[in-house]
């Protein structure tokens, strides 16, 4: 981090996060996420320009003889990545029992990190970085859709009793590519129906509108009234 600094030095910085943000950016947008390349620019964009301010009071250091307090100015960068888990935080939404955002709040900490080494004249290790995160971020996408990921999703099945049975039920769930975790009976007095309900877990499909065959083949068989599949 050079002690002086120049216009041109400042200019190329800023200019050179601008774009890494935006490239790092486009993956979230693209894809619908909350943090997009307008957010991802003024992350990495406060995050230059504090580590220039930085910069510039590195000649400040330290506490005149007359005063108690010492100016610290490596203390800004470290309050950025701070405030950052806020916003990082705010990306990040739960949905029953799936967790969305993830990526998203980690992509706006690597810009973040991204900003500081750019605003702090470290141009080969910021642009470095922000080459990777963009591999990371596009380059494995393809290899992370092909790993078959397990989930859980709710089953509510409701049945006559008198052509059809829990035992069934629960034998066509837990076929190789179901799996019931738990699951509760309900019926009631005087009605001939039975309704099951269950969580089971399953390997996410390629297609996410495609549901398991086993449970489609259950909810054809004789006796079956209304079901329910819910992700």
């Amino acid at each position: 981090m050079p002690l002086t600094l120049t216009w041109p030095d400042i200019g190329l910085r800023i200019l050179l996060t601008v774009v890494a943000a935006i490239a790092i950016g486009f993956d979230r947008r693209s894809h619908g996420r909350p943090a997009g390349i307008r957010t991802t620019i003024l992350v990495a964009l406060a995050a230059c320009l504090a580590m220039i301010e930085t910069n510039w009071l590195m000649n400040s250091v330290g506490k005149t003889p007359d005063s108690f307090v010492a100016l610290d100015p490596l203390r800004l960068p470290l309050g950025i990545l701070t405030g950052v888990g806020f916003i990082g935080g705010g990306a990040i939404l739960k949905r029953d029992d799936s967790v969305l955002g993830l990526t998203s709040a980690a992509t706006l900490w690597f810009v973040t990190v991204v900003g500081l080494c750019i605003g702090g004249g470290q141009i080969v290790l910021g642009l470095g970085g922000a080459v990777m995160g963009v591999i990371v971020l596009l380059g494995l996408r393809g290899l992370e859709e092909r790993v078959h990921q397990e989930r859980a999703s709710k089953v509510r099945i409701k049945w006559d009793r008198d052509d059809f049975d829990l035992v069934t039920a629960l034998s066509a769930l837990n076929a190789p590519d179901l799996k019931v975790a738990n699951y509760a009976l309900k019926s009631e007095p005087g009605q001939h129906m039975h309704e099951l309900q269950c969580e089971v877990v399953h390997r996410r499909p390629t297609d996410p509108r495609t549901l398991p065959a086993a449970f489609v083949e259950l909810t054809r068989a004789p006796g079956v009234l209304e079901w329910e599949w819910t992700d």
